[in-house]
């Protein structure tokens, strides 16, 4: 049985809904692959490495896991659901679980996207690997500029009416066609997207200028992925000669190719200075600076052992002021 310490992971809801999910939420996309990358399937963590990175999550209290049907092929979600099967009910009763849909799973012209009939094959597939009836927390994994968006908004209407899903949101979306799709919801009487899920760090602040304006107008949630930016914020990459074969930015690079100049080497090498001087690690404090903000509901981490854990226990346990969050944000000027 698993003793969970419900003090170490505090819990927020889901943007206006009563859905609580705990301050952090624990990203699956490794579990059996590298994302959705169909080059990288069989190259993530083992069944028995997830396990154990559920395991310690789970005993941490934090009850948000976060997977998409394309990740490792369905290996990712057929590994979560090997997991609530082995801990049984008690723990499926309280974990909350996020799924996505939009990725190719085949090969073929309708296998991706968003149009009614994906979606409404992959949240059975998706039902079907993870061992479940329902899954909390939907979303599309980006939009799809080949299929309307009310065709997409109706069909994930649908899941909810039928009890297939609990709450509807969007990953990859800018300000404007998440305003499009609210408007959507409200002219027809839909259930509304009631979160994002963006790209969101010290090192990537987009969503600065239009998306956070319109969460907080909104009452949306908001829950980042990439927190550390690839691990660029870990301390990782003091310079380009830190870049090895086997690491984030020798196999998949291109997201963060915009990093690479002098100007952000120097910014890390002040933020290590003020994570030293407050005894944590820089991944403690670039998760802290997260958890600092009010309209951040819960950043998504992607830990690949158990000792990754580290710096979510030292960020929980901060408490930075909006002076100090201000003045970290400067260390990265125009990003």
């Amino acid at each position: 049985m698993l003793i969970r310490d419900a003090d170490t992971v505090r819990y927020t809801n889901l943007g206006r809904t009563g859905l609580k999910i705990s301050v952090i939420g624990l990203g699956c996309g490794n579990f059996g692959g590298i994302g959705s990358a169909p080059a990288f399937f069989g190259k993530g963590e083992s069944e028995e490495e997830a396990f154990a990175i559920m395991d310690t999550a789970w005993e941490m209290g934090i009850n948000f896991f976060d997977t998409a049907d394309a990740y490792g092929g369905g290996r990712s979600e057929t590994a979560i659901g090997k997991w609530m099967k082995a801990k049984g009910a008690a723990v499926r009763d309280q974990l909350i679980l996020s799924s996505k849909v939009f990725n190719p799973v085949g090969d073929g012209p309708n296998d991706y996207g968003l149009s009614r009939r994906h979606i409404l094959r992959q949240v059975e597939r998706s039902l079907q690997r993870l061992g479940v009836d329902h899954i909390d927390m939907y979303l599309m994994h980006e939009p799809d500029p080949t299929t309307p968006l009310e065709e997409t908004i109706h069909a994930m209407d649908d899941l909810v009416r039928q009890g297939k899903v609990h709450y509807i949101g969007a990953s990859n979306m800018p300000a404007w066609l998440m305003t499009k799709a609210l408007w959507i919801s409200d002219k027809y009487n839909l259930h509304r997207f009631e979160w994002i899920q963006n790209s969101y760090s010290l090192l990537e602040r987009t969503d600065d200028r239009e998306v956070l304006p319109l969460v907080a107008d909104q009452g949306l949630g908001y829950t980042p992925f990439s927190p550390l930016a690839g691990g660029w914020l870990t301390g990782k990459y003091t310079s380009a000669a830190d870049f090895t074969a086997s690491s984030r930015m020798g196999m998949r690079p291109e997201p963060y190719q915009r990093l690479i100049n002098q100007n952000v080497f120097d910014g890390l090498a002040k933020f290590k200075a003020e994570a030293d001087k407050r005894g944590v690690s820089m991944g403690g404090l670039a998760i802290a600076w997260l958890l600092s903000n009010p309209l951040i509901t819960a950043p998504i981490i992607g830990p690949r052992k158990p000792a990754h854990f580290q710096p979510v226990e030292e960020a929980l346990k901060l408490n930075l002021q909006p002076a100090e969050r201000d003045e970290l944000t400067a260390l990265f000027p125009g990003l």
